[in-house]
């Protein structure tokens, strides 16, 4: 059970022969060429009227801008050149898929070698994938592809992970190859993609899946499978279980199975809990729905979700850094939270017969102090859990029976903390338990990577000696990505966390490093990304502020945040549509709707 919770459900992001055989494939599938073909011209008048389109064909207004401004005024053509403008709309996509992705990725990941590589990586693939027509799930390729790449960038994976997430898509539809990306992209992401190919037949290596195969399959990847490959495929595992409402029903059961039986196991094994449990709470709402609703019910009616642990966390914090006999014993306190999945809830209902309201542990705290230097550090460190255990007894009441202290006494694997229950109701209402672990940082680390690691053990991996290998293979692969995607330390143009990330893409437009984007350079990007010159020369008309024929820092800032306006719109159409779609389905158990999907999108027939 880990305790980053799970991963933010955010909208999925807009529209956006090889020299290793695959197996199961004797020639490698016809690729398309990598120059697109150009958009149709489009002719858009210099100083053209602010109007646009619906999806019907009626022109629509778009809101008067304040005369007493001129800038209002410019913003609003440029929001309607890339509204119908192929070519605005292409390098809209680039700009606003590079800002999400590295502002997502944190600084730490990004380095000049980490940037160009997902700068290439965006300007080969997002032509390609706005020409492949949409999915059997109906999701354009561009959002299936945008949407895998956010979702490694949230669990902080290096730039190539994040380019064989985009390049996988654009692979599987036969529109490129691995020669075409290694040669194109990067050699470590064609690797990545080689070995997600092999990945995908894991499962026919087995023709029973039942517990024990399922073990020797998980044991199996990650004896002879690249580890950041297994966490690209456990992306696309988790992007397809949030979209299978296409399938039938068996279809739906057969691959949630498979879920929760290899794959959520395994994410937990390589340290991806927060994927792991997402992936485990969509296979059981898949196999037993009903079950489902039932303790997503009961949970929702006892207010446990991620606000209510932050605020249990914060309270706990501010009282033990006011503590004074605890400050000094400690120079640093961690406090992280969690609340049980779903699926985790409903193992302990049915284990001994359980009723909801005997599962003590569905919110949950853990306390990680890191003692100050001593003579005798251990003992320290002893004494400030043990402090900290009084501080939560002076904040909530404690249930004695759930006090567990495996700090005077450890596991037989060496694993040692103080887990405490308390019952956190208030005014008369009641909630679940919550659980608070107290443990240092040797500990924690001790925990979380040693042979007492909890997501090993529910990956299956209880042997000492085989966590040991697996946790030297996860640092050796991350040692090995980080090295390679380093910058030299001489660099004197390095992209990190003193550049301000409003410059990271203009600093990989502006080709001659001249402080400024020209002409030349626009119309180079934008013929890679399959549009005319024509367009190039629109676009910077209408973004050239000063009209000296270039774009400066701040010019082209200015257009990335109408990008991102642009793109916080459409995330939150897309959001709206899935709460009405959740809606509609919920009414139409009742009879009183029904939705029919059509070519020309959801018809509703009020019955």
């Amino acid at each position: 059970m880990g305790f980053s919770g799970h991963l933010p459900h955010r909208p999925p992001p807009r529209r956006a022969a090889s020299r290793w055989k695959v197996p199961g494939l004797t020639r490698a599938p016809p690729a398309r060429s990598l120059r697109p073909r150009p958009f149709p011209r489009r002719q858009i008048p210099r100083k053209m009227a602010a109007v646009v389109r619906s999806d019907a064909g009626a022109p629509v207004d778009l809101p008067p801008s304040s005369s007493s401004s001129s800038s209002s005024s410019g913003d609003s053509e440029v929001l309607t050149v890339l509204a119908v403008q192929p070519g605005g709309k292409v390098v809209a996509e680039l700009v606003g898929a590079f800002n999400e992705l590295t502002e997502r990725m944190g600084s730490t990941a990004l380095s000049t070698c980490s940037t160009r590589l997902l700068f290439r990586c965006l300007k080969l693939s997002i032509p390609l994938l706005r020409a492949l027509p949409s999915g059997p799930d109906g999701r354009p390729p561009l959002a299936r592809a945008l949407a895998v790449a956010c979702t490694l960038a949230d669990l902080q994976m290096d730039a190539e992970i994040i380019s064989a997430g985009m390049m996988r898509v654009v692979l599987e539809a036969g529109a490129t190859t691995l020669l075409e990306v290694k040669k194109y992209v990067g050699v470590g992401t064609a690797h990545l993609l080689h070995e997600c190919l092999r990945i995908r037949k894991l499962r026919s290596k087995v023709e029973e899946l039942h517990d024990d195969s399922a073990s020797a399959l998980r044991k199996f990847c990650l004896s002879y499978y690249d580890i950041r490959a297994v966490v690209l495929e456990l992306a696309f595992r988790l992007d397809r279980m949030r979209h299978l409402s296409y399938l039938s029903r068996y279809h739906q059961q057969r691959l949630a199975l498979e879920v929760m039986k290899i794959y959520a196991p395994l994410a937990h094994t390589v340290g991806a809990s927060a994927l792991s449990l997402e992936l485990e709470d969509l296979s059981f709402q898949y196999l037993f729905p009903h079950s489902y609703l039932y303790i997503d019910a009961w949970l929702r009616s006892h207010e446990i979700g991620r606000a209510s642990v932050d605020m249990y966390r914060e309270h706990l914090l501010e009282s033990l850094i006011r503590d004074d006999e605890l400050s000094c014993l400690v120079d640093d306190i961690t406090i992280k939270g969690r609340y049980k999945s779903r699926f985790s809830t409903m193992k302990k209902v049915l284990k001994d017969g359980r009723r909801p309201e005997d599962v003590h542990d569905v919110l949950g705290l853990r306390v990680i102090l890191n003692p100050r230097p001593a003579e005798n550090t251990e003992e320290r460190g002893r004494q400030a859990c043990y402090r900290t255990h009084e501080v939560i007894k002076s904040l909530w009441k404690e249930i004695p029976s759930r006090v567990k202290d495996y700090v005077a006494r450890p596991k037989a694997n060496g694993y040692r903390s103080l887990h405490v229950a308390v019952d956190v109701s208030d005014d008369g209402k009641p909630r679940a338990l919550m659980e608070i672990q107290i443990r240092t940082t040797e500990m924690d680390a001790l925990a979380a990577g040693g042979a007492a690691s909890h997501a090993l053990y529910k990956g299956g991996l209880t042997d000492p000696s085989e966590a040991k290998r697996l946790k030297a293979i996860v640092i050796a692969a991350a040692e090995l990505a980080a090295i390679r995607l380093s910058d030299p330390a001489s660099s004197n143009n390095r992209i990190g966390a003193e550049i301000d990330r409003r410059d990271r893409m203009f600093r990989l437009l502006d080709k001659n490093g001249d402080g400024k984007i020209s002409i030349e350079e626009l119309t180079e990007v934008m013929e890679e990304l399959g549009a005319e010159g024509d367009n190039a020369q629109e676009l910077m008309q209408l973004l050239d502020a000063n009209s000296d024929g270039s774009l400066s820092s701040d010019e082209f800032d200015s257009f990335q945040r109408q990008v991102k306006v642009l793109r916080n719109l459409e995330d939150e159409d897309d959001q709206y549509r899935t709460m009405l779609g959740e809606k509609l389905q919920a009414t139409d158990s009742t009879s009183l709707i029904r939705v029919y999907q059509k070519e020309l999108g959801d018809k509703l027939a009020v019955m």
